[in-house]
């Protein structure tokens, strides 16, 4: 989520071994020639305020509203697609989609996560992760767990998923270590925000927004290190992606995905290019679907942001 407007609008005994934590796979690549003959273009309802973004299961993205916490669905073969869950006034930021049809969904200023089912919008639970100066901004899906990140509190929130099933409540885990939460050099408040699992899945790599570092958190004791670089940093880094080795990093107010390279335990990794498009206009989060990124944009510099706005999602191939 974009740090500098989301600041304005709220005010600047021994470790056990974890278990591999790999994000949970919700689709099957389709073929290459159906995707290179999907729109590129995906158009959102008039004042939407997109922010968040995922895709599966099937040929179908969900974004959610920065505005009013609705989320819509689009079909990625036609571009077309309606509201499925109003949102009554929340936020719906970062989001991800399960196998079993459910959608994960950061709350945002709110200090809540949503689980909405994807055929219906049915809301099939709510969290109320934390209360006071909050942003519930990120969520990864991994095969035990959700995690959920927040840009104004040194912690992640767990929702254990055993066996699948949601649970009556979160774990807060506070973070510890490399990662200090902090005002950035242009008085920015956005801390952590776009998280993903490590390649080999011991871990989770955390983006920290307003110092452009990225950190990778052991799940089990909180405890961060600084990943190593080599000289370069994520400024505006928001949603995360990560595809085998490589990670994508969008970094907003740059209207750039950065590519990197990883090794298995993430704790080390070079950008090997930096890729952006003229059809990026403050670009927050980031989802693939075979052979393509899709983003959406929220458009805060360009555009002041009235009802009667029109916003897109753009499709990009993968590098």
């Amino acid at each position: 989520m974009l740090p500098l407007v989301l600041a304005a609008l709220v005010g600047n005994p021994a470790q056990a071994q974890a278990a591999p934590i790999h994000a949970v796979p919700i689709q099957a690549a389709p073929a290459q020639a159906a995707v290179h003959s999907f729109p590129t273009t995906i158009r959102l309802p008039d004042g939407f305020q997109p922010e968040g973004i995922a895709t599966g299961p099937g040929p179908f993205a969900y974004v959610g509203s920065m505005a009013d916490g609705s989320v819509y669905r689009a079909d990625l073969r036609t571009g077309r697609g309606a509201v499925i869950s109003r949102g009554g006034g929340g936020q719906a930021l970062g989001m991800k989609t399960d196998a079993h049809g459910r959608l994960f969904v950061a709350g945002g200023t709110g200090g809540d996560a949503r689980v909405i089912d994807v055929r219906t919008g049915r809301v099939l639970a709510s969290y109320r992760l934390a209360t006071g100066a909050t942003f519930v901004n990120d969520v990864i899906l991994t095969q035990g767990a959700a995690w959920f990140t927040d840009s104004f509190d040194p912690v992640l929130y767990k929702l254990p998923l055993h066996g699948g099933e949601l649970p009556a409540e979160a774990v807060r885990i506070p973070l510890k270590g490399d990662l200090v939460y902090q005002t950035g050099p242009d008085g920015a408040a956005f801390n952590a925000n776009g998280v993903t699992p490590t390649p080999d899945g011991r871990g989770l790599l955390v983006v920290q927004s307003n110092t452009g570092g990225l950190f990778r958190v052991d799940p089990a004791s909180g405890i961060t290190r600084r990943v190593d670089l080599h000289g370069e940093s994520l400024p505006d880094g928001d949603g995360l992606l990560l595809h085998g080795r490589t990670l994508y990093a969008v970094q907003n107010r740059l209207d750039t995905v950065a590519v990197l390279r990883l090794n298995a335990a993430g704790t080390e990794g070079r950008v090997v290019r930096r890729v952006t498009d003229s059809r990026f206009d403050l670009p927050t989060t980031i989802a693939e679907f075979g052979s393509r990124l899709y983003l959406p944009n929220i458009q805060f510099f360009s555009t002041e942001p009235t009802p009667h706005v029109s916003y897109h999602a753009v499709a990009i191939p993968r590098p």
